[in-house]
């Protein structure tokens, strides 16, 4: 496989850093972090060069690709500097909640730019990523971003922006609800009586071995539950009050429909 080629990431955070270290598998040739932290520092080696603002980026470079990795709220005072790349490289912003529309007209010139919108499980390379590409995005630059985005997981491309608000609700806070389970079967093990450590050993490897077993099947999550699920058992009879009308279903329900009225909340 050929090296990528010369990447410049803006933000060397959690994502940023799971994104880097992918590239790093696939080959880099050239890339540079702009991240002013002292634990950005850590991202640097020899094909990776670390600076702390985007006046110390080296004279000769030029990116064929800027990763937009800050957050949300810093957008307006980090990305118009960037600017200056636009007639030669595909920007890539994964930052929650920002429109293609709000980061162009942050960079100007009409960058070619993909929305994409990454879940933390990408450290693992177990991510899952939704990405839209605006008109001004070349075959060539999506499938880079294509490549990109693979390093850490899988890659879906929707055609339609707006569905990346329910996709920031459902895929990207998704890890957040997984733990959260997680955590209640903890608690819930300790208050029937049994000990820390298998209480945490116990909720923690379920849902592990859960996972694993829905990677592994072509079966449908329904028909697996199911399968797991005896007539008149245990099982059954706990089912029957988590998907009561006003329990899972409906709560579920009301708090993605939250989440991705929060993300167009986020859009300006």
């Amino acid at each position: 496989m050929d090296e990528l080629p010369s990447l410049l990431l803006v933000g060397g955070g959690r994502m940023g850093a799971a994104m880097l270290s992918g590239w790093r598998e696939q080959g880099l040739s050239r890339a540079v972090v702009v991240d002013p932290s002292a634990a950005a520092q850590a991202l640097a080696s020899p094909r990776v060069k670390v600076v702390a603002s985007a006046t110390a980026l080296p004279e000769d470079f030029a990116p064929q690709a800027v990763i937009l990795a800050v957050k949300p709220q810093m957008a307006a005072e980090a990305l118009p500097v960037y600017a200056r790349f636009a007639g030669q490289a595909v920007f890539i912003s994964i930052m929650a909640g920002k429109t293609v529309d709000t980061v162009g007209r942050l960079l100007g010139a009409q960058p070619a730019l993909v929305r994409a919108m990454p879940n933390t499980p990408a450290a693992v390379r177990k991510g899952f990523t939704a990405a839209y590409a605006d008109a001004h995005v070349s075959p060539a630059q999506q499938a880079l971003a294509a490549r990109l985005l693979a390093a850490i997981g899988e890659v879906a491309w929707v055609t339609d922006e707006a569905a990346l608000d329910p996709v920031t609700a459902i895929s990207g806070g998704g890890p957040a609800y997984v733990f959260l389970l997680t955590e209640l079967m903890e608690q819930t093990a300790l208050a029937q009586g049994l000990a820390p450590d298998l209480a945490r050993r116990m909720a923690r490897q379920t849902v592990i071995g859960s996972a694993a077993l829905l990677a592994a099947s072509h079966e449908d999550a329904a028909d697996l539950r199911v399968a797991v699920t005896s007539p008149g058992g245990t099982t059954e009879r706990a089912l029957a009050v988590l998907r009561a009308d006003d329990a899972w279903p409906e709560n579920f329900t009301r708090a993605i429909q939250a989440a991705t009225e929060r993300s167009r909340e986020l859009s300006g």
